[in-house]
């Protein structure tokens, strides 16, 4: 379904109760809203797994403007700073107090726009498998140890000097990369909608300057960061620069062994019990 927020036709999707019963009472659960990763992907990456939530909380599953199902709009508001009040606007349209807010890779990036432009708003923050800030050398480095020289070369053809023939290059040869298991289902990357020229704007646009670092000690609600040791594209140390630039008293940090950027689909029973616990919690 969609829905009109901060001006762009935005699409969403909902499973599972916000409110059940309880004895003589209805008993309202935590609504947990997925920020997908790219940019230029959509949510169709978080299903079915994040299904096994539904019995602890209500999954909002979020196309970002321009991407996915969601309206393309004026490449003008693709930004990390539209991206972020597009959340809380979110929120706001549809009267969600206190959600949990997931990001992972991009999403992460969006999740943590949302946080620091609007602090306290947030009931709890998940961040996987993102960063505050890009370091290509370190990331390069990355592509390097798990790939080869031609894997870095790769991405650095396409982070440093991006063309739409070098995207589509870098998502064939480079995005395997991401993962130390094989995609579950080979039909998946078919049914996601994929929308480069998004992925080409942001990369030109910002990315370079994004820096989360300062704006990241304003964060007032517990904060999940989970890493995976194998990640090329936002490795383990950008996850622990996160970390110690939030208060120390509201982070939880998880390490994945033998992970790489896709926690979910490397490690899934890992990753869904230490999130199941942090619903909870």
């Amino acid at each position: 379904m969609h829905i009109t927020v901060n001006g762009a036709r935005l699409y969403f999707d909902v499973e599972g109760l916000g409110l059940v019963p309880d004895g003589k009472a209805m008993r309202q659960r935590p609504t947990l809203i997925l920020l997908h990763g790219g940019p230029g992907f959509d949510h169709t990456g978080f299903k079915p797994a994040f299904s096994t939530l539904t019995d602890i909380a209500q999954v909002i599953y979020l196309d970002h403007r321009g991407n996915g199902r969601s309206e393309r709009g004026d490449p003008a508001t693709w930004n990390l700073a539209q991206w972020g009040d597009d959340v809380r606007g979110f929120c706001d349209v549809l009267g969600i107090e206190k959600p949990i807010v997931y990001g992972v890779s991009f999403g992460g990036f969006v999740a943590q726009s949302y946080a620091t432009r609007h602090p306290g708003h947030a009931g709890k923050l998940v961040l996987a498998s993102t960063a505050a800030r890009p370091d290509w050398p370190a990331v390069f480095d990355a592509f390097e140890r798990i790939g080869g020289l031609w894997a870095r070369q790769l991405a650095e053809a396409y982070w440093l000097t991006p063309t739409p023939e070098r995207r589509v290059a870098y998502r064939e040869k480079c995005h395997p990369l991401y993962y130390t298991r094989g995609l579950p289902d080979p039909d998946a990357n078919e049914r996601a909608i994929v929308h480069d020229p998004v992925n080409l704007h942001f990369v030109t646009n910002g990315f370079a300057q994004m820096d989360f670092r300062a704006a990241l000690a304003h964060i007032t609600c517990p904060t999940l960061v989970m890493a995976g040791d194998n990640d090329p594209i936002t490795p383990r140390a950008f996850s622990e620069s996160i970390v110690a630039s939030l208060p120390p008293a509201l982070v939880r940090f998880e390490r994945f062994s033998d992970c790489g950027h896709g926690i979910v689909r490397d490690a899934p029973e890992r990753h869904f019990e230490v999130l199941r616990e942090f619903i909870s919690a």
